[in-house]
């Protein structure tokens, strides 16, 4: 089978054939229909965060079951599934507690022990498995505490973009940052999470929702999702347009690119007692400085590792969204892709053409 792998860091994705073990206890074997390319598959592959080579990259994406190994009854041959990085042990601290989506043991627990053949192989040689998924790939073979059943009149194309950057974006404002309606909301980035955030923030009943992003045509569609008001970050300093448009700052803010400098402006653009969360992935090693002295006001920065998600009951629940209306994602697909043309996806991502680019299987 076909798969996108990853070689060396920094490196580009090379079309390989690869081959999948027979699942074993509590896996499951799922034909990959659809996968997004997303900015954090990016960060890995150049490097600003580790992982060994070689490696199939790709978390964002939906398919439909064809095989179970045993202990397997949550799902069956033909069913419609998301899958989803968060996957969870089911009996940590943290997913005792709720917050599965940051499981303590699922690093040792959901994937093979020592001695036991490797997932993915190519030619003989293991292949890393990426998040627990890696869906750049004709079929994956993964845990089952890894996906969710959904509705099997979902578009499969519009599902994985619920795999992470949709529920990314609405957990942080539904799970992390619980907005309340009639607040105001800026989301900082206009990339296929931010975007989802601002959707976030208008199902939950924001009064203002201001989109930030240097990118023109991104703004415009931030518009079409639901921003009420937009501020180009090339022309304008955010702080003080924020600020002007709230009369003080903001209640709530979303960092949705993944960089210092923009982290530390969400913070600086709330109003008192405000709450900044980080959604993007700042690379390892960068530290975010913020002025000590305005915690007094009682401001709180926090981050969001997949918004927070509880996925089981959340991606189905946006699958309602979507089929009711209510959540807006054919607007949010930029492009529909092969995996031949994933390398020129990350490009058209790097030159902010895209908001999403989908890669869709036969």
């Amino acid at each position: 089978m076909k798969a996108a792998v990853l070689n060396s860091i920094p490196g580009q994705l090379d079309i390989e054939d690869i081959e999948l073990a027979s699942p074993g206890p509590r896996e499951v074997l799922v034909k990959t229909m659809a996968a997004g390319v997303c900015h954090s598959d990016l960060h890995f592959m150049e490097g600003l965060y580790p992982h060994p080579c070689p490696a199939v990259l790709g978390h964002e994406s939906a398919g439909i079951v064809e095989e179970v190994g045993s202990a397997v009854d949550y799902v069956k041959p033909g069913d419609h599934v998301i899958t989803c990085l968060s996957a969870f042990c089911g009996h940590c601290e943290q997913c005792l507690s709720g917050h599965m989506s940051t499981c303590e043991l699922k690093a040792t627990e959901l994937v093979r022990r020592k001695g036991e053949p490797s997932r993915i192989t190519r030619g003989g040689e293991d292949v890393h498995q990426f998040l627990h998924l890696s869906s750049f790939a004709e079929k994956m073979l993964i845990h089952e505490h890894a996906l969710v059943k959904i509705d099997p009149d979902m578009p499969l194309d519009k599902a994985a973009l619920i795999g992470c950057g949709v529920t990314t974006g609405l957990g942080a404002v539904f799970r992390t940052a619980r907005v309340q309606a009639g607040t105001n909301v800026a989301v900082i980035g206009c990339g296929g999470i931010g975007l989802s955030a601002i959707q976030g923030a208008r199902i939950a009943g924001a009064n203002k929702v201001i989109a930030i992003d240097t990118n023109p045509t991104k703004l415009e569609l931030a518009q079409s999702l639901g921003a009420t008001h937009v501020i180009d970050a090339s022309s304008d300093d955010p702080v003080a347009a924020v600020q002007e448009l709230t009369g003080g700052g903001v209640h709530y803010s979303f960092e949705a690119v993944g960089l210092a400098p923009t982290a530390e402006q969400a913070f600086k653009m709330l109003r008192r007692r405000g709450q900044a969360t980080v959604i993007g992935l700042i690379p390892v090693g960068t530290n975010i400085s913020i002025h000590g002295v305005e915690l007094l006001d009682e401001k709180m920065l926090t981050g969001s590792n997949m918004g927070s998600n509880q996925f089981r009951t959340d991606m189905p629940r946006f699958v309602e969204m979507y089929m009711s209306g209510k959540l807006m994602l054919d607007e949010m697909v930029s492009k529909t892709i092969t995996l031949d043309e994933i390398n020129e996806g990350f490009a058209d991502m790097k030159a902010g053409n895209v908001a999403r680019s989908v890669i869709t299987f036969d």
